[in-house]
């Protein structure tokens, strides 16, 4: 009986490990951390013009769907946020916001310039988009993401070996974990290139 405990253990051992490896456990576990310690996170928000309207550092930082919000009692349409600054509150709507955990580098002055993209490698969609969707949830992908303000005016870019994009319970909002670091985009356009695109 005993070795077959050890047995069990070892395979969620061997388990463990190797989702650990993957982006979806990753998230899982960052969703986790953010729910139940918060994240070392910088909070800018921007005007129409990508001007930084005001900007927040936290070293137990926490975004969520604000719910009291809710039209009604089964729906999820709240755009209203509820940030959660080392026990501190902050609600916000209607302006971009992004909030990127400490470790991220804007590197918007390297990827400045704009760019004509012309590709001329056949290939089949259909295949391209399962690979795309394995390589999101497994490993992840080299991308750049360019950000703007909702007018289109340029106002951050982040780049990483291993991006995969996710969903949040924020409406008009999107999730993105960088190289083991999660990034928060909400009310942006934004465009998020494989870096082989822009080489």
């Amino acid at each position: 009986m005993r070795r077959h405990k050890k047995k069990i253990i070892g395979i969620l051992f061997v388990v463990v490990i190797s989702l650990s490896g993957c982006q979806n456990a990753r998230m899982w576990f960052k969703d986790f951390e953010q729910s139940f310690k918060g994240l070392n996170m910088t909070i800018r928000t921007y005007d129409d013009e990508s001007q930084i309207i005001d900007e927040i550092t936290g070293k137990s930082v926490s975004i969520e769907r604000d719910t009291d919000f809710d039209t009604a009692e089964d729906s999820a349409d709240s755009s209203v946020l509820r940030v959660s600054v080392g026990g501190k509150e902050l609600h916000h709507v209607g302006s971009s916001m992004v909030v990127a955990e400490k470790g991220l580098e804007n590197v918007f002055d390297d990827y400045a310039t704009k760019y004509d993209l012309a590709d001329q490698d056949r290939s089949i969609p259909i295949v391209n988009k399962m690979v795309d969707e394995f390589k999101n949830a497994f490993t992840g992908k080299k991308k750049v993401v360019l950000i703007r303000s909702q007018r289109g005016y340029p106002l951050a870019t982040y780049a990483g070996d291993k991006v995969s994009l996710y969903q949040t319970d924020v409406p008009k909002s999107t999730g993105i974990l960088i190289d083991g670091s999660y990034l928060f985009i909400y009310r942006c356009d934004y465009t998020i290139y494989d870096l082989e695109l822009l080489e």
